[in-house]
């Protein structure tokens, strides 16, 4: 089973693909002809959306066989099989770049978080994703964030109360905010501010506030807001968090270090569909 989004992906990437049917199969490959392909890893990589692909194959053809070689969250060292599929040759060639896009572009967040959150063993803070991510693809690509051993910031502005600097704005600063979200949200609702100086983080913590963002500060900066905080918060830091970084501040003290880079930009790995032989 996959995620009705999931489902809604696919069928758009087929659409986009297969609107209008594929000239070249249909012409080149017989009708009756059939094959056995793999999907290989040119590259090491951590695998996910390996179920993902399965669906996209059976989409054009119900009949196909699938055998997952790794599980979403395994890694994959170069020349490594991901899985196979067997049948009829049409669909399987028609669905094959579809299925790659996705397996690529989740497999390279995968592999990318598994970077950040390989920086940071030994250490008690987690490396989380932000919302800074591909429209429609939200629920895919943060569960290739929990597949390469990272964890999740908010789905939606449903989840929690993020106070940011706008709100504290039209609030009238960060006091009255955190006392509004206080009487109006839900009370299972966590309360984040995000505090851009030393001063405001100051003043999120003696107000109350569950979790404090700490933004774009360097890892000194970090430190000291984190002595001010006194225990009395979630710290997180978010705004220049980078792979090189991300051991200072941790360092520093921060407990969650978010970034939009393994979500917004990953490398996609290498991924190829090889034949391996008629049926």
């Amino acid at each position: 089973m996959i995620p009705f989004s999931a489902r809604r992906v696919i069928e758009t990437a087929l659409e986009e693909d297969l609107g209008l049917g594929d000239v070249t199969g249909s012409a080149v490959v017989p009708a009756g002809s059939r094959c056995r392909v793999a999907v290989v890893a040119r590259e090491a990589l951590v695998v996910c959306g390996a179920e993902i692909a399965a669906h996209v194959f059976w989409r054009l053809d119900t009949d196909l066989n699938v055998e997952l070689a790794l599980a979403d969250g395994a890694a994959a060292e170069a020349g490594g099989r991901v899985l196979y599929v067997s049948g009829p040759t049409r669909p399987i060639l028609a669905a094959e770049r579809t299925a790659l896009n996705l397996l690529q572009h989740l497999s390279g967040i995968a592999t990318a978080t598994r970077a950040y959150v390989d920086r940071l063993r030994g250490s008690a803070a987690v490396v989380c994703d932000t919302r800074k991510t591909t429209p429609g693809l939200r629920e895919l690509e943060k569960y290739a964030v929990r597949c390469g051993g990272g964890r999740n910031h908010r789905a939606s502005l449903a989840d929690c109360v993020m106070i940011k600097d706008n709100h504290v704005a039209v609030a009238g600063g960060v006091a009255a905010a955190v006392q509004r979200a206080r009487a109006q949200a839900p009370h299972v609702a966590r309360i984040e501010v995000e505090a851009d100086t030393l001063d405001q983080a100051r003043e999120a913590a003696d107000a109350g506030a569950d979790v404090i963002l700490l933004d774009n500060m360097t890892p000194e900066q970090v430190h000291d807001a984190v002595e001010v905080i006194a225990g009395r918060a979630i710290v997180e830091v978010s705004g220049g968090v980078t792979a090189e970084s991300l051991a200072a501040y941790a360092a520093a003290g921060a407990d969650v270090l978010s970034t939009s880079a393994i979500t917004a930009a990953p490398r996609r790995p290498d991924l190829g569909l090889d034949f391996l032989g008629q049926q």
